[in-house]
């Protein structure tokens, strides 16, 4: 008897159907992508503007004197104090700055001052994207800083 045995594998056709549907893959993954990534920008520029601040807040304890968080809100910048510690919000973002009187030097610039029992000035800074975003506020009382949901009314 001379059987043929078939040896696993696979064919040309196959092959070919499995890199189209691949390919397919390719090119509808990177809007589903790109649309979620507002979301994570923004979350990612909230956990950065209160990082920026706990640090702020940890320079004035540890320093014995006061320091000052500042922001400009048209540039999207923000500034630590001491050793020249910049920061850039993304771009598109619509910011907002609630602050003490005292603590603005313009309608664009302000900041959140921090002393060095690690209480505050007290402040919230708002990240929004549409009708989502996010709030970062600093209690006046115990310096404490939170990030929570913010959402258009």
């Amino acid at each position: 008897m001379n059987e043929r045995t078939r040896i696993g594998g696979f064919t040309l056709v196959e092959l070919i159907v499995v890199l189209a549907i691949g390919g397919l893959l390719l090119t509808l993954t990177p809007p589903l992508i790109t649309a979620a990534l507002p979301g994570v920008e923004l979350k990612a520029a909230a956990r950065r503007t209160a990082g920026a601040l706990r640090q702020t807040r940890e320079i004035a304890i540890a320093s014995g004197q006061d320091a000052a968080w500042r922001l400009d809100i048209e540039a999207g910048r923000y500034r630590v104090p001491g050793r020249n510690r910049d920061g850039a919000l993304p771009d598109g973002l619509e910011i907002e700055l609630i602050a003490a009187q005292d603590e603005m030097e313009s309608e664009r610039i302000g900041g959140i001052r921090f002393y060095p029992d690690g209480t505050s000035s007290g402040g919230r800074v708002i990240l929004k994207h549409g009708d989502r975003g996010y709030q970062v506020g600093v209690n006046w009382l115990t310096g404490r800083i939170l990030i929570a949901d913010w959402e258009r009314e």
